[in-house]
Order: C-alpha cells, then structure tokens, then sequence
C-alpha cells in the first residue's frame, strides 16, 4: 500500500477547492456580477470611452516595454548570477527579490526622489534632455523594478540545472558562442523565459503603488487604467470600477491561455529535440 505524505486526496482536495474560492473565485465573481450589472450598452459605453482607451494604451504599451527590457537584463542577471563568481554576488543575488519584500508605494516613493529632476539620477539624465518622472518614461522604470525578479527567479533554476555537456559538445563541434546559445541553450530557456515574461508583464498591467507616485497621473498621457478604476472607486461608481478593471482581467486571462499554449509548445519541442 502506497503511503500518502497529505492527509487523503478527498480532505486535500476539498481544502484547496475552499481556499481557492475563497481568495480567488469570491472576488472575481463579484467584479463580474457588478460590471454586469450595468448591461452591453453601458458597459461599452464605459471600457470603449476616450480617457479609458488612453488609459489602455498607455498601461498595455508600457507593460510591453518594461518587458521587453526586463526578457534581456532579467536574462543576462541571471546568466551573470549562475555562470560567474564574484565579490557581491550574493549581495546583488538578495537584491533582486527586494522588490517582492519592499512594499510597491515606498517603491514609488523612492523611485521618484531617484528620478525627479533634483534627483540623483534625474539631474544627470535631465542634462541630456530626458525626464523621467510624470513622464510615460517614468511608469515603464516603475513596471520594470516591481517585475523583474519574475523573469530573473524563473530563469536561474533553469540555468543552474542545464547540463555543461551540451555546450561542449557544441564546442567540439566549432560552433561559436553566439550559436551555442541561439541552438542549445536558448530552446532549453524558452518555457523558463515564456513563463518569467508572461508573469512579468501580468504584474506591470496590475502594478499600482509604484506607479501613481512617479507617472504624474495625466488623464490621457500618464493615466494608467488601475488608477482610473480607483478614480471610479472614488466617485462611488462602482459599478463603472468594475467594468473598467474587467477589461484588465480579461486581457491578462486571454494572455495566460496564450502563453500556456505557447509555453506547451515549447516544452513539446524541447522533449522531442
């Protein structure tokens, strides 16, 4: 008889089932029945307005950029981190994860104070013409230090488990570096980086207190759409918040599902090759 480490599938199983529709299922559920509430005209007429359109564009386009930033410097930390000793390396390793203990307003604060035009960075770049804070610049640095350590912690255990011979072998054979990496290593990362980057950029569409403090908050030019439905929230249109952060939910939904199928994909590929 097999010995079970959990307590019985039924108990287990009816534990999560409880837990998750608790946490997650309970609020979903009612951020769908009061943006419902409204019904197909109003509801359109809310989530297709101008200011949330500008809301979307700025939000989703400065999620991409963040990303996009955070797919190679997430990549190339954790390289560094993995394949290199050297003194601090344990200090910068401990200082990726400060953005999951440090809470996001201090975030925003400080990033603010780095990045104003009085700041210690902002003076310098301020010198060459480029702003930071309240600027669209401003939101993509604050989406990018709250979501990097998703691509960086998924990545590294990947890297630390892949095996030295297959870079030899491609050695032996006259590959080059860059080779190496686009033809052995890069297809094993694929599902690693496929996951830290939809995790990532999940995380920049949602982000809120690290943003409100350096973007200015400009209704069509640095208003993000998490910002917008706490304007709502504080109109008391709640069910207009609702609506509003439904469209957020369903796009990081139909992100989700792409991903997983794209990362399936990946993994289907690594299999067979």
């Amino acid at each position: 008889m097999t010995r079970r480490v959990l307590p019985g599938f039924r108990l287990s199983l009816g534990i999560t089932l409880v837990y998750a529709a608790i946490i997650i299922m309970l609020p979903l559920a009612a951020l769908i029945f009061k943006a419902a509430s409204l019904g197909p005209v109003d509801y359109w007429r809310i989530v297709s307005s101008e200011r949330a359109v500008a809301s979307y564009m700025v939000t989703v386009g400065s999620a991409l950029v963040a990303t996009l930033f955070n797919l190679v410097f997430g990549l190339a930390l954790a390289w560094v981190l993995v394949r290199y000793r050297f003194p601090g390396r344990r200090i910068i390793d401990a200082l990726v994860d400060l953005p999951f203990a440090l809470p996001t307003a201090v975030a925003g604060i400080s990033l603010t104070t780095l990045f104003a035009t009085n700041g210690w960075f902002g003076s310098v770049l301020s010198q060459i013409g480029v702003k930071v804070a309240y600027t669209p610049l401003g939101i993509m640095v604050a989406m990018a230090f709250t979501s990097l350590p998703f691509i960086v912690r998924t990545v590294q255990p990947v890297l630390e488990e892949l095996d030295p011979a297959l870079e030899e072998a491609g050695q032996t054979l006259s590959a080059g570096d860059w080779s190496i990496f686009r033809r052995v290593i890069l297809p094993l990362l694929a599902p690693a980086l496929l996951a830290g980057t939809s995790l990532a950029f999940a995380r920049s569409l949602g982000e809120f207190g690290a943003i409100i403090f350096i973007a200015g908050n400009q209704p069509f030019e640095t208003e993000i759409t998490a910002l917008l439905a706490f304007i709502r929230l504080e109109e008391y249109d709640y069910p207009a918040a609702a609506a509003i952060a439904s469209v957020m939910l369903i796009a990081a939904f139909v992100m989700l599902a792409v991903t997983n199928i794209l990362q399936a994909r990946a993994l289907r590929y690594t299999v067979k090759g």
